[in-house]
């Protein structure tokens, strides 16, 4: 899955010409720098790779998020419907702005039920935030719909679905903005940084003076800039964008490496008539950093996870319902609102609530599902290796079960 494992020539010389420079700071020293600005090759390459009008590099995907939401307009009293199931990155980002995240279920596909977010929808809703999971696509057509009937924003959480498309259009560049994260073991890596999507250039513009203390970038002299509003340090490195630039030229690469070997496993994984697998909303564009399976209860699950974990094979495949990071049956930290600094009664009170209601329905889809991330480095007998080793896993499961009853 992550682009890191494929570190090379390229990376090393893109880093090498900020080196030489020593020039590490993505705005001012035009002298100094010689012509090197990865920052700017980079969301130029970005627009280019992803077919996007805008982007604005940042230090991470929750910053990306945060920026994103800021421009959109959204915050006191707005409330942000979004999925259980995500990272604790995406409702960070709604509480930094003031807003409520408001979780509501995932179905089959892992990502938002839009079933569930038209029951959610108030006077307070101002936007809606699918959340990209595991390389593939949330319901847009359906959510881009809601949104056009309430009159509603659709920001895009595509941190963790760089390359995934959505009938022909990348994820990130559908709704008002999206986001990508690249940390470390994302597709494409920067090690830390993010990027935010936008075709309007109002948000564009905006993202960029936020991210950087409000600057409005419009002088030749930095020092001399003027402040429309206020913004904070979200900035990117240039030793972290060098990183990205030659990551984003290797992405086709990555994205054919990663179907391969997803379709392998696949393959073997099949063959139990007992495996199923998620739904996806666009097989062609899905991005296959993970295959999501699912076995037929939450008690058979348990039971294989237990198996992957005493034969040692566990690592790699994630059983999220029990996953400190990701779904919000372990969220107690939301659950309870617990913040250093102290949130206004009101917003603490609707974060309690919205974070402990009956998630019964997302249960039932996150305790019987295993996502298996994709190596890029995997050889077809690892894979065969891994698959077989899986399946023999399970298998032995369930005769045990049989043998129970």
């Amino acid at each position: 899955m992550p682009g890191y494992e494929l570190f090379g020539a390229s990376e090393r010389k893109h880093v090498n010409d900020v080196m030489e420079t020593g020039i590490l700071m993505r705005y001012g020293f035009d002298g100094p720098r010689k012509g090197i600005w990865k920052a700017k090759e980079l969301e130029q390459a970005i627009c280019t790779a992803f077919g996007a009008k805008h982007a604005q590099l940042v230090s991470s995907g929750t910053a990306a998020l945060t920026t994103a939401l800021s421009a959109l307009g959204i915050g006191y009293g707005d409330e942000v419907i979004m999925p259980s199931f995500t990272f604790v990155a995406s409702f960070e980002a709604v509480l930094s702005v003031g807003a409520v995240p408001v979780l509501v279920d995932v179905d089959d596909s892992l990502t938002l039920d839009p079933a569930a977010v038209r029951k959610a929808i108030t006077k307070q809703t101002k936007c809606i935030m699918p959340v990209h999971m595991c390389g593939s696509m949330a319901d847009l057509d359906a959510l881009q719909a809601i949104c056009k009937e309430h009159k509603l924003l659709l920001l895009e959480d595509a941190c963790q679905s760089i390359g995934a498309q959505y009938k022909g259009k990348y994820v990130g560049t559908i709704g008002d903005a999206g986001t990508f994260s690249f940390d470390f073991v994302k597709t494409i890596t920067c090690a830390e940084g993010g990027v935010v999507l936008t075709n309007n250039e109002d948000v564009y513009v905006k993202s960029d003076g936020y991210s950087d203390h409000g600057h409005d970038h419009l002088g030749v002299d930095r020092g001399a800039d003027l402040h429309p509003f206020i913004g904070y340090n979200y900035r990117i490195s240039e030793l972290h964008a060098a990183v990205g630039l030659a990551q984003v030229e290797r992405l086709q690469e990555f994205l054919s490496i990663q179907r391969k070997n997803h379709g392998a496993l696949k393959a073997i994984l099949s063959q139990v008539p007992e495996i199923s697998f998620r739904r996806i909303h666009d097989v062609a564009g899905d991005s296959c950093t993970f295959l999501s399976w699912f076995l037929p209860t939450q008690e058979l699950t348990e039971a294989v996870v237990a198996e992957l974990k005493a034969q040692n094979i566990l690592a790699g495949n994630f059983y999220w319902f029990h996953n400190n990071w990701h779904y919000i049956s372990k969220w107690d930290h939301l659950k309870e609102s617990l913040t250093l600094n102290a949130l206004h009664p009101d917003l603490k009170a609707a974060v309690i609530h919205h974070a402990t209601k009956d998630f019964s329905a997302s249960d039932a889809i996150m305790s019987r599902v295993i996502s298996s991330s994709i190596s890029l480095l995997w050889t077809e007998a690892q894979i065969k290796e891994r698959g077989e080793k899986i399946v023999a896993a399970v298998k032995k499961v369930l005769a045990s079960q049989k043998a129970a009853v």
